[in-house]
């Protein structure tokens, strides 16, 4: 049996932080589904990190109002101090633990109708895809697509490309990096996804995301980042939305016009014959945390 090499440490979230509530959003978040394990009180999952792949153990050790986390990171070798931080930083990212929610909470407390989602809420963090790259993949699986076929779609993706690594018995595969796929075979690629179609979006998107500076993704301003994704092949107005708050945190902008977000706002404001332009005018008072008050939105249904 192969001996793994063990990294342990603590994560320190913004307060207020309930890690329940980002394991309950998870276990329902049917993109994931299959790729991680949820179970009394922790989260393990696998990452690629520079062609190596990374699993990485979550548990709470602290309170809502002062979190903690404890992390255990698995690896075959020793991972190297850059590697470690490269790891804790899509960990922080990915589960968005320093998004500050104070002034979301005190503009949501001021609107009678949404202050139920709140509490109900109160804590959650939002938990993103684990690289915009993933996001932007799935944005291209799930297009026309229904959740089950684009869900299996991933799997062969992430097992037959991704690595994986065993711990405690269970195999845990990371999604692969655009590296990986960029230099994919199309015609191999196209046996293992099942689509022309979207093969096609995938190398797109691989080779797209393998070419542009990560930390421009990051730091760019939304505009330019649109732009730059809608430039991709299959990359519309929507997916770029998608892409841009799950994959990448923009919180300040509405998501381009769904059903399910429409839906949600009828429901939660009692307002059944509520347009889009009602939803932007609700929108408006959360400024900067509109997309978390989409987000909630979605969270709560």
């Amino acid at each position: 049996m192969m001996t793994l090499h063990t990294v342990t440490g603590n994560l320190i979230p913004k307060p207020p932080f309930d890690f329940a509530k980002t394991l309950n959003f998870l276990g329902h978040f049917r993109p994931a589904m299959g790729e991680q394990a949820i179970g009394e009180g922790v989260l393990t999952k696998a990452i690629m990190c520079k062609g190596r792949v990374v699993v990485f153990r979550l548990a709470s050790s602290g309170t809502v109002e002062a979190p903690e986390l404890v992390y255990t990171l698995y690896t075959e070798d020793d991972l190297d101090e850059i590697s470690q931080r490269e790891a804790l930083e899509r960990i922080r990212f990915f589960l968005s633990l320093a998004d500050d929610l104070q002034p979301f909470y005190a503009v949501g407390q001021d609107d009678p109708a949404f202050a139920s989602v709140i509490d109900d809420l109160y804590g959650y963090h939002q938990v993103k895809f684990l690289t915009p790259f993933e996001n932007a993949c799935w944005a291209i699986l799930s297009q026309r697509n229904s959740m089950s076929v684009s869900r299996g779609m991933k799997d062969r993706l992430t097992t037959h490309y991704g690595s994986g690594l065993k711990v405690d018995g269970i195999q845990y595969y990371g999604f692969p990096e655009p590296s990986q796929l960029a230099i994919a075979d199309e015609a191999e690629l196209n046996r293992v996804i099942g689509n022309r179609w979207k093969t096609a979006g995938i190398l797109s998107v691989a080779r797209a995301f393998d070419q542009v500076d990560e930390d421009w993704l990051y730091t760019a301003p939304y505009q330019s980042v649109e732009t730059w994704l809608r430039s991709i092949k299959g990359i519309g107005a929507w997916s770029a939305s998608f892409i841009l708050l799950r994959g990448l945190g923009h919180m300040n902008q509405l998501p381009v016009a769904e059903k399910w977000l429409l839906e949600a706002a009828r429901r939660t404001y009692g307002q059944p014959t509520l347009t889009m332009d009602d939803l932007a005018r609700l929108a408006k008072p959360y400024g900067d945390y509109a997309g978390y008050w989409a987000h909630y939105l979605r969270a709560a249904i």
